[in-house]
C-alpha cells in the first residue's frame, strides 16, 4: 500500500483527497490518500519519519513556509517561490515542485483570444505567484490588484473603464465567494466589463462564483478553478511516479 498525503491547515473540505481516493478506486490502485492537518509547519519533519509517505500535495497556508524543511526544488518552484507537490526521491532527499502553474496554463490556454494580452491578478497571496508565472510562460502583460497595493500593484478602487478597457483577463485568486459565503465577490466595476472579457475565478466550490455570474451578465466567458485542480492533480501524480 503506498501512501501519499495533503500538507495544509483546516483542509477537511480538500479537493485532493477525494479525488485521488476516487481515482485510486477507479484505476484498482493499492494506494491510499491522507489529509496531514497541522497547526504549524515545525509538525511536518515527524510526518515523514512515522507515516512512510510516498509523495505530498501542500496547500494554504504552508506553500512558502514548507520549502526549508526540502532538500531541493525544481526550476518552476524556485522561480515561483511557492511549492504545491513533494516528492520523495529514492535517496530519501524531499524535492518541491509547483504543479498549480501547469493546471493554471492548461485549463486557460484553449480559451485564449489574440486580444487577451494583459491580465488583471485579483489578490496577491500564494496562489497569485503561480498565476503570474504562468502569464509570463505565455508572455502576457499582467497587474496585481490589491486591498492594501504596494510598489506596482494597484487598488480595487483604481479599477476603471479606461483599465478594464486594456485589461481583457480577469483571474480571481482571492478566496471571495467561497461555499458558504457565496454572495460576496472581489469588488470590480462590473458596468465595464463586456463581451470581451475571460474571467477565471480559481474558486471552484461553488462551480458558478457571484464574480462569474455578474461577468456572464455582461457578456464575459467565465472559467471556475476545478479544471486547473484536475490538470495539477495528474501533474502530480506523473511527478510522484517518474
Amino acid at each position: 500500500m503506498r501512501i501519499y498525503g495533503l500538507i495544509g491547515k483546516n483542509i477537511d473540505y480538500s479537493f485532493s483527497r477525494k479525488y485521488f481516493t476516487e481515482k485510486f478506486s477507479i484505476e484498482n490502485l493499492k494506494c491510499e490518500y491522507r489529509n496531514f492537518d497541522i497547526p504549524d509547519i515545525e509538525k511536518f519533519p515527524s510526518i515523514i519519519r512515522e507515516n512512510g509517505v510516498a509523495g505530498f500535495n501542500v496547500t494554504i497556508p504552508y506553500k512558502e513556509a514548507i520549502i526549508p524543511y526540502l532538500d531541493q526544488l525544481d526550476t518552476h518552484s524556485e522561480k515561483i517561490k511557492a511549492v504545491n507537490t513533494i516528492k520523495l526521491e529514492k535517496n530519501g532527499s524531499l524535492t518541491g515542485y509547483n504543479t498549480d502553474y501547469w493546471g493554471f496554463l492548461e485549463a486557460l490556454k484553449p480559451h485564449l483570444k489574440p486580444h487577451h494580452k494583459k491580465a488583471l491578478i485579483l489578490g496577491t497571496g500564494g496562489a497569485s505567484k503561480a498565476i503570474a508565472y504562468a502569464l509570463e510562460l505565455l508572455r502576457i502583460d499582467y497587474k496585481f490588484v490589491s486591498r492594501k497595493p504596494e510598489e506596482n500593484q494597484i487598488a480595487y478602487s483604481d479599477i476603471d473603464g479606461e483599465i478594464l478597457g486594456n485589461y481583457h483577463l480577469i483571474i480571481n485568486c482571492t478566496p471571495l465567494g467561497t461555499f458558504p459565503d457565496i454572495d460576496i465577490s472581489p469588488n470590480v466595476p462590473f458596468q465595464f466589463i463586456s463581451e470581451k472579457h475571460l474571467v477565471f475565478d480559481l474558486i471552484y466550490n461553488p462551480s458558478e462564483t457571484k464574480l462569474m455570474r455578474l461577468a456572464t451578465e455582461n457578456g464575459a466567458k467565465t472559467l471556475n478553478g476545478l479544471q486547473m485542480l484536475i490538470f495539477q492533480a495528474e501533474k502530480a501524480w506523473k511527478i510522484w511516479n517518474s
